[in-house]
């Protein structure tokens, strides 16, 4: 093969025209897709990888290795070359092995002004680029028989030859000065009209820029690493799996079958779950991006990790240092698991009270606040090698639906979107955010101002609406990050279309990553052919996929052996050490908010109200499926070491459980509810727990039964304290009570910390918002 560079070897110039059509040829590995797609970027044209016009009988014949006869190839050359001569206006960019003349004759013969871009490389740089294309149609060990095949351009065949073994950009700029010296024209990069270099779309990345900040050896490996991925590798680096199963076995088949571009895994010990994520990066030649959701600190990543606060907690102090300390923790002991990507924080404003799934999830119901604690929190993990991803673009608050179970919708106009959720997205990408999480919640008003008449039926959720993802979020909050939608499951988006429409729909509308799998091999399959149909166009799979890697290259992963990817055993240490449970504890003592004592009721103390009445109260079980009444025990303890003699109550249902007959919802309320109440308690401490996160649309205190005896009719009769540990909204079902306490967490600490200042041994020093009165005026008496 002749040694050639940016070598014209058409006889005579083709007059410029207006049309294009360029086939960008060479064997496997050459880099034909990543070429030919920046060369379409440069010249305003679209881009179509020919092994998409394979018919499946091809596609199974060299995926077995087999290599394809000329008889399987004259149908699929007769494909490419009507292709090519049915392209708009402009003309089209199209990849095609070619290699032979007579394979090229053909398309001439249905196209006869396609120029061909021959990307030439030595067999050692061809060779190297095939390592570890697992998943693609061309296996290495074919990569001689390619070579013996080709036939090189030759002087009547209009055409340029570029040495691949150059930098992306050089190659890139010699291709289009030799595309410019074969039809007549005067395009290099960056001058075409259209291209990215005059006038950027706003939709391009740019690996320089913020967020990214990539040097040339990071960008290289960007482009470098994409132009050795197999079509499978590339649809496989838009998911990010949920790992169900810690299993090597399950993760080899996630792995080698389907090549994810990250993980989010199953919760459990740190030490498996590290020696789970270790595994997992051992197995793959690009490294993961591996997730967790460290929204209170360590909690939520491994089942031993330190809770620090939640969101609502680190908004409820003047001392905004609060969140920043969540997110320290947080990062220190993710990164220990070998996490390097935290689907936080989120920054959602808390403007409805009956939005119940982000009430504890929200730093608060203003932007300023949540701005503030924000980026506090992003500093903080910063600190750590951590990427985060804010979330849930457009933003959740104004709804009071749970976009888990239903589409919600943010029904803010425009302008005031702007002033306030736009003011909270544009502070964060400008202070540096490198990702956004993007909601199943609508928002008909935006959708409206920029696809004026939109009808009510076409509001999609923000995943599948590319009026926001891309006019707004790309385009007017100028965000040159990655973009990753939320849950795939939820029903926010599942109930907007089929399943096989929609996978493919949430990356062309301009998402770049999906999560999570429904079915691994239908998701991929779907996803795959809406590439090859067109939904997913060539540039903004190229886009989705420079995101990713820009993401990975921004952590440093690409020079890291997969050996060190994550940190030894004994780094575990620091999860859940006895130095971060006491940051908690501070933060708890710091948090604990009194709503009200209207009554004047507090202190309450053993010397003062020895005999404690105590009920529990829950949303009953999760998901999780954690005891949602197992925090009782800490309670009682802790009420107990404070010297206060404890009565716990039970329900019907669970004296009927722990083996007592003749018992029943009356019964109890007749025995509870008595004319001697006050004789045998001299105080009753309510502590609810409720949850019910994801599982249904509004939470609410539900009681165990009618009229139940645990329902605080007793505030007429002893000092009643209500203590919520979780939601912050309870005055609602509980207006009677003269004496409310948030401590936002059924931690120890929290615990600890509340009957601290119940009986007046420290001062509360938390606060709230309006949002817990709930817009009544009984639950403020």
């Amino acid at each position: 093969m002749t040694d050639i560079t940016s070598t014209p070897v058409a006889t005579a110039p083709i007059p410029a025209r207006a049309r294009r059509r360029i086939v960008v040829m060479g064997v496997s590995g050459c880099g034909k897709t990543t070429i030919g797609d920046l060369v379409a970027r440069e010249l305003g044209l679209p881009f179509l990888d020919g092994d998409a016009l394979h018919p499946v009988e091809n596609v199974a014949k060299m995926a077995a290795g087999t290599p394809l006869t000329d008889d399987d190839r004259w149908p699929w050359l007769a494909t490419v070359g009507s292709t090519l001569a049915n392209a708009g206006d402009g003309g089209l960019v199209l990849a095609c092995s070619a290699l032979k003349r007579s394979y090229r004759d053909a398309i001439r013969a249905l196209a006869p002004d396609t120029v061909f871009l021959h990307l030439h490389g030595s067999k050692e740089v061809l060779g190297s680029r095939l390592e570890g294309r697992s998943g693609h149609f061309m296996p290495a060990a074919l990569l001689d028989s390619q070579l013996a095949t080709l036939e090189p351009l030759v002087g009547d065949e209009a055409g340029i030859v570029v040495d691949i073994a150059a930098p992306v950009n050089q190659v890139l700029n010699e291709a289009l000065a030799g595309v410019a010296a074969v039809d007549g024209s005067t395009v290099t990069a960056g001058d075409s009209p259209g291209a990215a270099g005059s006038q950027p779309r706003q939709f391009d990345v740019d690996l320089q820029a913020a967020p990214f900040n990539l040097d040339d050896d990071a960008i290289a490996w960007v482009d470098s690493t994409i132009a050795g991925m197999s079509l499978g590798e590339k649809i496989g680096q838009l998911f990010i799996n949920h790992n169900n199963d810690y299993s090597p076995e399950y993760l080899d088949g996630v792995l080698d079958t389907f090549h994810v571009g990250g993980m989010r895994y199953r919760p459990g010990p740190s030490a498996a779950v590290q020696e789970h994520i270790r595994y997992a990066q051992s197995k793959t030649s690009i490294p993961l991006l591996v997730a967790s959701n460290p929204e209170m600190g360590g909690a939520g990543s491994c089942d031993d990790g330190t809770f620090v606060s939640t969101h609502l907690q680190a908004g409820s102090h003047p001392d905004k240092a609060i969140a920043r300390q969540m997110g320290q923790v947080a990062g220190v002991e993710t990164a220990a698991l070998g996490c390097n990507w935290a689907f936080a924080p989120i920054v959602d404003i808390h403007y409805n009270w009956r939005n119940t799934v982000i009430s504890t999830r929200a730093f608060g119901n203003t932007p300023e606040i949540v701005v503030e604690r924000a980026k506090e929190y992003f500093d903080g993990i910063s600190e750590s090698p951590t990427a985060c991803a804010m979330k849930h673009f457009p933003g959740d608050g104004m709804d009071e639906r749970d976009q888990h179970v239903v589409t919600s919708y943010n029904t803010l106009g425009y302008e005031e979107w702007n002033r306030t959720y736009g003011h909270v997205y544009r502070e964060m990408i400008g202070h540096g955010v490198q990702s956004i999480m993007i909601g199943h919640i609508g928002a008909p008003e935006l959708s409206r101002h920029f696809r004026p008449g939109l009808p009510d039926r076409d509001i999609l959720p923000a995943t599948l609406a590319p009026e926001l993802l891309q006019d707004l979020l790309r385009g007017e909050l100028g965000f040159n990050g990655l973009i990753l939608t939320d849950a795939s499951q939820m029903i926010g988006l599942t109930q907007a279309m089929r399943r096989k429409d929609l996978v493919p729909a949430t990356i062309a509308a301009g998402c770049d990553m999906f999560l999570f799998f429904r079915n691994p091999e239908e998701d991929f399959q779907y996803m795959l052919d809406g590439y090859k149909s067109g939904i997913i166009t060539e540039q903004r799979l190229h886009d989705a996929l420079r995101r990713i890697l820009a993401l990975k290259a921004s952590l440093g992963l690409h020079r890291k052996p997969s050996a060190e990817l994550v940190p030894p055993a004994e780094s575990l240490g620091v999860i859940g050490s006895d130095a971060h449970r006491a940051v908690a504890a501070a933060i708890a003592d710091k948090t604990v908010t009194l709503v009200k004592d209207t009554a004047g009721n507090l202190p309450i103390t053993p010397e003062t109200h020895k005999r404690i009445r105590l009920y529990g109260i829950s949303g009953g079980a999760d998901f999780t499926r954690a005891d949602p009444l197992a925090y009782l025990d800490t309670v009682k303890a802790e009420l107990e070491n404070a010297g206060f003699e404890v009565h716990l109550f039970k329900t019907a249902d669970q004296r009927e459980a722990a083996g007592e007959t003749g018992v029943n919802f009356m019964s109890v309320i007749s025995e509870e509810a008595t004319g001697d109440y006050a004789d045998k308690y001299d105080a009753a401490f309510v502590f609810a727990n409720v949850k019910g996160f994801a599982q249904e649309a509004a939470i609410r205190i539900k009681w165990s039964t009618p009229m139940a005896a645990e329902i605080p009719w007793y505030v007429t009769e002893v000092p009643t304290v209500f203590v919520s540990l979780n939601q912050p909204n309870h005055l609602i079902d509980v207006p009677m009570v003269k004496t409310a306490i948030h401590a936002h967490a059924g931690s120890p600490e929290a615990i600890r910390a509340t009957i601290e200042k119940i009986m007046g041994k420290s001062e509360f020093q938390g606060t709230f918002n309006e949002n817990v009165f709930c817009d009544s005026f009984d639950t403020r008496l």
